[in-house]
């Protein structure tokens, strides 16, 4: 019997500690990790390497993590590529930007426990996931978009 095909994430996190964290829980869940300290580092690595799913942090040095997502949206392959914002910022208005763009997930980092991120990207990567309609439109109202933030 073959062994299943281990899935690509890539962290793109300034904040070494975490990004350490996030690697070891993401690895001992069997997944192959590759990292970036900056929106540019990522979107080069992301753009070469073609991860599953990509977890952009916003504020970072070089290029902030919206920056990033502009630019890996305008790639023919970046345009549909899975990402999850995973932020200090619990600010509804980037949480509305980064979902307008595509991301299907804003986490605020004190509100999820390692597991719990380590979870939530295996969710999104489960084949059965129905993953139309992120839940968020241009209209919905800065409560609905909070919600959205929270992530649960």
């Amino acid at each position: 019997m073959s062994q299943p095909v281990k899935r690509k994430i890539l962290i793109v996190e300034d904040e070494v500690s975490i990004l350490r964290a996030l690697h070891d829980e993401l690895t001992n869940n069997g997944f192959i990790v590759l990292e970036a300290k900056n929106g540019q580092e990522g979107l080069e690595i992301a753009l070469r390497e073609h991860p599953d799913l990509i977890l952009l942090d916003i504020v970072m040095p070089v290029m902030d993590g919206i920056a990033m997502l502009d630019k890996l949206r305008d790639d023919a392959w970046g345009e549909n590529a899975q990402v999850i914002i995973l932020t200090n910022l619990s600010d509804a208005e980037k949480a509305r930007q980064a979902m307008v763009k595509g991301s299907y997930a804003y986490l605020v980092k004190s509100d999820w426990k390692l597991e719990e991120v380590a979870a939530k990207v295996s969710d999104m990567l489960s084949p059965l996931k129905d993953k139309i309609g992120r839940g968020v439109s241009l209209s919905d109202s800065p409560e609905k978009i909070a919600k959205i933030v929270s992530g649960r």
